[in-house]
């Protein structure tokens, strides 16, 4: 025998000895879920007088010993000695799961009774009497089993039992059948085990032709007060029969496997044999329902051959035995039971543990003793413990080196870890050891525990600071971590007492002081802007019980740098002016500032870039127009201006300026539609009031109100036949015209702006003929030329309309004699004709015919010629007029197309902002090259006339009429093509294209092949 195996001899041997002076144990009963604070019994009483006379007249105290972090399940009151419940929860089924009786269920706690002069330790072991706290259940809310229709009566099937994690009586007592129909039963087998199983009847023949399925309810409740209980719904399904079923040779097996049992390893196989052939004697092996998940996990069951192996690792410290059921059925309803019991070897697989409880709070996992303290202090509760059984969980435990502690023994597993010897700080300041724990397996295993204690001096001296005020100074934008400086204290003590640590007083958020070395760091990058100056407080404080302090002042100081961009008061700068404001006029004044100190904060100002339209001042900011402003030219100026320090290096920063040019009224409204003084709008005399018969629409360049427009008719509506809407221009009738009304009228409308100080107008002149259509629009162009003699203040009513009667009068006339001589040339030569002999009658009839039908060619030449008597206009003031044929399904005539060119007289004469450029023609198809003629010829070509039910959109014209000096107006297409027009506009059929000209929206005829066919022919205008 060696001297190791001799020394772990001795060291068992003083383990098993135990001082019953020092160690007692205590029983107690609870139930459990008790509420918080019931008494559960009290030290002193239960105690014997004997063990606790020593102590009588002393003050004990009672502590629980309890690892760091656990929450105990009970309390004990340090002066009384009296052990309460707390509010957490015992649980029984928690403390105990898979234990069946109220005796197995306990736990236990360690009680020291101090001063160390009167010292025990008491281990209070609590049994847990269960409560019927859990209803029991069924495996699963629905139960299907089948059974074969030739089921003998009597015959039993086992049904899933329920489980209730309750003990003894609240445990599952009594099962129920529901709605049996009177043809199933239930009765209940109680296993040597204690479980009750409860097995279905049949009570009377089952014919699955007749009913295949019965489904009632199963209750299930336990013998606890308050009894609980639950249901589950049974389903019984009829099956054809099956005679045989399977037979284990064994109904109960067990097996053995070690713990460290490899994936794969073979544990059991089962046997099972049945009577009948071919498929009804092939056997499957099976779980039962009533397996445990956690067997299901540990073990695979190989289904055709009853083999049991490992598929999880095995702990036996985890789970020492596994219970289960194996199924043997060849698809019948009744499979044959065989229980198997694996139980789990140990191997020396897990070293001792080592449970240190200290009596003595540690800090920071050292133990501090002072050096005054008397021999066997106690420090600490040392449990060792094993998980492996028999020979392998004989543990040992001793300390590893010569140390002036040692351990004595309390139970046979729990030892006190003492002084044994009289301490001296000088000799010795700390201690460092291991307590080892050693088990007696082969190879053994160990486990070990460090343990530090460290001896603390008496403190009786301050430290003192070298300095009582402390200034520094330390540049903005510093780096984090700093070092500024090394703060040091002294102390005349010795070890802990002369350990110094430092620490900041309040307003020091900004710094890191490093509490051993008095390092002071910079914890935040300064900001001189935002504190310049920062005064706190030092600490040092020794580690003396009690400790000592003093205390220093420190002044930091922050010095500046030129980190901040000048910053101006806007990033975008807005200024508004009038237009027409003159040059070196201050337009606005931009602020900078910086928050800099010094030189750093001085800050100049300049214009960026090249831009000569203003100027700035660099220290007043006042910003000067080197411009006159014309909002129609330009409306906005935007430049950008730069502030730069003084700074080394210098700082600059960059604003946007812009100056925004207020409009003057200064623009006259420019008319866009009509877009000539000469063009004319048909009103016919069906109209009905409130239909709007012509549109005037202007522009006004200026913005606001200046651009805000009012129009007005001025003269030529003296009967008050016509109304213009001031807003829109919309010239609508206010009462039905009649046939006095017919003819030509002139409206001049005066379209003003509302500006300020002063409105600006222009007038336009709009002509509205009246009539039912218009039979020859150069006729009503000339009596427009003839009404640009007429003074504008004047109506022209009185005198068109004689013109009007003296030529309607004039046709009139000449209507009626030709008629009167073609009656009586008529008449004439019935009567010559008649005379004639009859043989000649039928061919001078046929003759007669013949003349009448021929037209007389001589007559035409002779209208031919007077049309070539007419002169042309010496100027043009056209208005393009839609017109249609009546007979548009005459295939002879071809959609009619012309040009429409404005004179050169006009075109003088336009003026404006507008740039009408050269107009592109508007093309016509007229038969002849005189419309004119063509519309009074006797030609066989239609006649055309207008449509007023026709919604076709109007011809808008780029003519231009100049008025009297003050009152011009200008035209563009752009404006008018946004214009929304209204449906009262009948007689619309083409707009205005974007090059100035006009474009048709669609053909005036078209054949039936859609084909179209155009000529040109230039318009003369008709003088009447």
């Amino acid at each position: 025998m060696d001297l190791r195996d001799l020394y772990l001899f001795f060291a068992l041997a003083a383990c098993l000895t135990l001082d019953s002076a020092l160690a007692q144990e205590l029983v107690y009963t609870i139930q459990e879920e008790l509420p918080e604070n019931v008494l559960v019994g009290s030290i002193p009483e239960d105690l014997s007088p004997s063990h606790l006379a020593s102590g009588a007249g002393a003050n004990l105290i009672y502590r629980l010993v309890s690892k760091a972090g656990e929450v105990p399940l009970l309390r004990v009151s340090s002066s009384t000695g009296d052990i309460f419940t707390t509010s957490s929860r015992v649980d029984r089924e928690s403390l105990c799961s898979g234990t069946y009786t109220d005796s197995e269920c306990f736990f236990e706690i360690e009680v020291v009774v101090l001063p160390n002069d009167h010292f025990r330790l008491i281990k209070v072991k609590i049994f847990v009497r269960d409560v019927n706290d859990n209803a029991p259940m069924f495996p699963s809310p629905v139960i299907n089993i089948s059974i074969p229709e030739n089921t003998l009566s009597n015959s039993r099937f086992p049904i899933p039992s329920a489980t209730d994690p309750d003990t003894g009586s609240n445990g599952v007592q009594h099962y129920q059948l529901l709605n049996g129909q009177g043809i199933l039963g239930l009765d209940m087998v109680e296993t040597p085990e204690g479980e009750k199983w409860p097995q279905l009847i049949v009570q009377q023949s089952l014919d699955r032709e007749q009913k295949d399925t019965y489904v009632m309810k199963i209750k299930v409740q336990d013998g606890g007060s308050p009894q609980k209980s639950s249901t589950a719904i049974l389903q019984i399904t009829i099956s054809d029969v099956n005679d045989n079923k399977p037979v284990f040779r064994e109904s109960q097996l067990e097996a053995h496997i070690p713990e460290d049992a490899p994936l794969g390893t073979s544990v059991i196989q089962l046997h099972a044999t049945d009577a009948d052939v071919g498929s009804n004697a092939e056997i499957r092996y099976l779980f039962s329902p009533q397996t445990p998940p956690a067997v299901r996990r540990h073990f695979a069951l190989n289904s055709t051959l009853g083999l049991i192996t490992v598929q999880r690792s095995l702990d036996r410290e985890e789970t020492a035995i596994h219970k289960m059921t194996i199924l043997a059925t060849d698809g019948s309803s009744s499979p044959a039971r065989a229980t198997v019991i694996i139980n789990v070897t140990d191997v020396n697989d897990n070293p001792p543990g080592i449970d240190i409880r200290y009596i003595i709070s540690p800090i920071n996992g050292t133990v501090y003793l002072s050096e005054k303290d008397p021999i066997n202090t106690k420090i600490a509760l040392i449990t060792v413990s094993d998980k492996d059984t028999d020979v392998n969980g004989k543990v040992v435990c001793y300390i590893e080196k010569e140390v002036p502690f040692h351990l004595k023994a309390v139970y046979d597993n729990q030892y006190l870890l003492e002084t044994s010897a009289f301490l001296d700080y000088e000799g010795t300041k700390e201690y460092s050891f291991r307590i080892v724990a050693s088990d007696s397996g082969k190879p053994s295993l160990n486990q070990s525990a460090l343990v530090k204690v460290k001896l603390e001096d008496e403190n009786d001296n301050p430290p003192v600071f070298s300095q009582p005020v402390i200034e520094l100074s330390v540049p903005e934008n510093n780096h984090r971590g700093l070092y500024l400086t090394t703060i040091s204290a002294t102390d005349d003590d010795s070890g802990k007492n002369a350990e110094i640590v430092y620490q900041l007083g309040p307003n020091a958020s900004f710094f890191d002081l490093d509490r051993k070395t008095g390092v002071l760091t910079a914890s935040r990058v300064f900001d001189r802007e935002e504190q310049e100056r920062y005064i706190f407080t030092v600490t040092a404080r020794d580690s003396g019980n009690p400790p000592l302090q003093s205390q220093a002042a420190v002044i930091v100081t922050v010095l500046d740098e030129n980190d901040n961009n000048p910053k101006f008061t806007h990033n975008h700068f807005q200024f508004f002016v009038s237009e027409n404001l003159p040059k070196y006029s201050t337009v606005g004044v931009i602020t900078v500032t910086d928050m800099d100190a010094g030189e750093n904060a001085e800050v100049m100002a300049s214009v960026v870039g090249d831009n000569a339209n203003f100027i700035l001042d660099p220290l007043s900011g006042v910003i000067r127009s080197n411009v006159s402003f014309d909002r129609e030219q330009q409306s906005s100026y935007t430049f950008e201006v730069k502030a730069v320090d003084r700074g080394r290096p210098a700082r600059t920063s960059i604003a946007k300026v812009t100056i925004n040019v207020i409009d003057v009224n200064d623009n006259s409204p420019v008319v866009i539609y009509p877009p000539s003084n000469s063009s004319f709008k048909l009103v016919p005399l069906s109209a009905i009031p409130g239909s709007v018969v012509a549109e005037v629409f202007a522009v006004d360049v200026d913005t606001g109100m200046n651009a805000e427009l009012k129009y007005t008719i001025v003269s030529g509506n003296s009967k008050g036949l016509f109304r213009i809407d001031p807003v829109t221009g919309n010239i609508t009738l206010e009462e039905k015209p009649t046939v006095t009304d017919q003819g030509l009228h002139r409206l001049v409308v005066n379209i003003s702006d509302l500006g300020y100080p002063k409105p600006l107008h222009t007038l336009v002149l709009v002509y509205l003929y009246v009539n039912d259509t218009v039979s020859n629009a150069s006729y009503i162009y000339e009596l427009i030329r003839r009404t640009m003699e007429t003074p504008l203040d004047k109506n022209i009513g009185d005198s068109t309309q004689p013109w009007q009667n003296e030529d309607y009068l004039t046709i009139m006339i000449a209507i009626v004699a030709g008629a009167m001589v073609v009656i009586v040339v008529i008449f004439v030569t019935v009567l010559v004709r008649c005379r004639q002999s009859s043989r000649f009658k039928a061919t001078q009839r046929n003759k007669q015919g013949a003349e009448w039908m021929s037209p007389n060619q001589e007559c035409k030449q002779n209208k031919k010629k007077k049309r070539k008597k007419r002169k042309s206009p010496k100027s043009s003031l056209l208005n393009f007029v839609t017109i249609e044929e009546s007979k548009p399904d005459d295939p002879a005539h071809e959609p009619i197309n012309g040009t429409i060119t404005l004179p050169a007289e006009l075109e003088e004469q336009t003026i404006g902002r507008f740039d009408w450029g050269s107009t592109p023609p508007t093309t016509f198809k007229p038969s002849s090259p005189d419309l004119a003629r063509h519309y009074k010829s006797g030609s066989p070509q239609p006649s055309f006339h207008l449509k007023p039910d026709t919604p076709i959109s109007a011809k808008k014209h780029h003519v231009i009429q100049e008025l009297p000096l003050d009152n011009t107006f200008v035209g563009g297409c752009d404006t008018l093509s946004k214009r929304s027009s209204t449906s009262s506009d009948h007689f619309s059929a083409s707009e205005c294209s974007s090059q100035g000209g006009f474009k048709t929206k669609g053909p005036m005829h078209t054949r039936q092949n859609s084909a179209q066919y155009s000529q040109k022919y230039e318009m003369e205008t008709y003088y009447g």
